[in-house]
């Protein structure tokens, strides 16, 4: 049977924005968070990262770098007993300085294309499954996949709630990861929608 998942953005939700993060140092959690994904993985959720990583397409970081920082990350939740399932980035960008990564894709959120190819590769239920970011391109991606959707109030945006007025609502806005997570693991097992 496929399984419920909480897909988290990185930057602002999991990590402290630094602008373009290049370097492994640079890594540093959020209050709550690796608690956040401990509870998560504690509950049987799958947790995957689904992240634009326009750095690439931009010329200032390469696939083997984000890997190095990725395994930072891993590194830092593992030490606080808590592990991601997996990670899923978009590195395209339509005004992209490398030609390989300049388009208009279906992976770069506010698409849903990472959540969808991990629901594929996966195994994982999208009707049961909760998308959790500090953008608008987070919920709506959520939405687009057919996930309830939480918005955090860290990271650069941080008056997202404020932009988003009317549309797209999200299910519920947190001050941070772990208070999403806690209202999480409180619908599950709810009906939804």
């Amino acid at each position: 049977m496929a399984r419920p998942a909480v897909f988290l953005d990185r930057d602002g939700t999991i990590i402290r924005e630094v602008g373009y993060l290049r370097s492994p140092t640079q890594v540093r959690l959020l209050p709550g968070a690796a608690e956040a994904i401990r509870r998560l993985n504690q509950a049987g959720f799958a947790v995957v990262v689904a992240t634009n990583q326009s750095g690439i397409a931009r010329g200032l970081l390469t696939e083997e770098g984000l890997k190095l920082i990725h395994a930072a990350l891993r590194r830092r939740l593992a030490k606080r007993g808590a592990r991601l399932d997996a990670i899923y980035h978009c590195p395209h960008h339509p005004e992209a300085a490398a030609p390989e990564h300049r388009r208009r894709c279906r992976c770069r959120k506010p698409a849903p294309g990472m959540l969808l190819r991990a629901a594929r590769e996966l195994d994982l239920d999208l009707t049961r499954s909760f998308a959790v970011g500090d953008g608008e391109r987070d919920v709506i991606a959520g939405l687009r996949a057919g996930c309830c959707t939480a918005l955090v109030r860290t990271g650069y945006r941080a008056d997202t709630e404020k932009r988003l007025g009317g549309k797209p609502r999200p299910d519920y806005v947190a001050d941070d990861l772990l208070g999403a997570a806690n209202w999480i693991l409180k619908q599950r097992g709810q009906r939804r929608r």
